[in-house]
């Protein structure tokens, strides 16, 4: 009767060198993906860092230029309010020139 308790024994062993050996190759696996990624997607990232900095400047000048072209415009519409006030002026003394010349 001895004897069927003694493989068990070793069966238990077994499965837990079995669970042991299992975690140990999951962490192995698990940091040989991460030193992988890193290795692989740190070049990308940091080349991908560097477009968007580019893009950034890139927005910065266009938004500066929009506030310069804004500012022309603003300009040209008071340029152009007064040429028409003008226009009306002109308008006008043509008209009395006219009725004059008719009296």
């Amino acid at each position: 009767m001895t004897l069927s308790f003694i493989p068990l024994a070793s069966v238990t062993g077994a499965v837990i060198t079995i669970i042991a050996l299992l975690l140990v190759a999951a962490i192995i696996g698990y940091l040989t993906a991460w030193f992988y990624a890193k290795s692989v997607y740190t070049p990308i990232i940091k080349k991908l860092e560097e477009e968007k900095a580019d893009l950034q400047k890139q927005v910065a000048d266009l938004k500066d230029n929009v506030s310069k072209l804004n500012s022309k415009v603003d300009d040209l519409n008071g340029k152009i309010t007064k040429l028409e006030e003008e226009a009306e002026k002109k308008e006008k003394e043509i008209k009395e020139l006219k009725s004059r010349i008719k009296e």
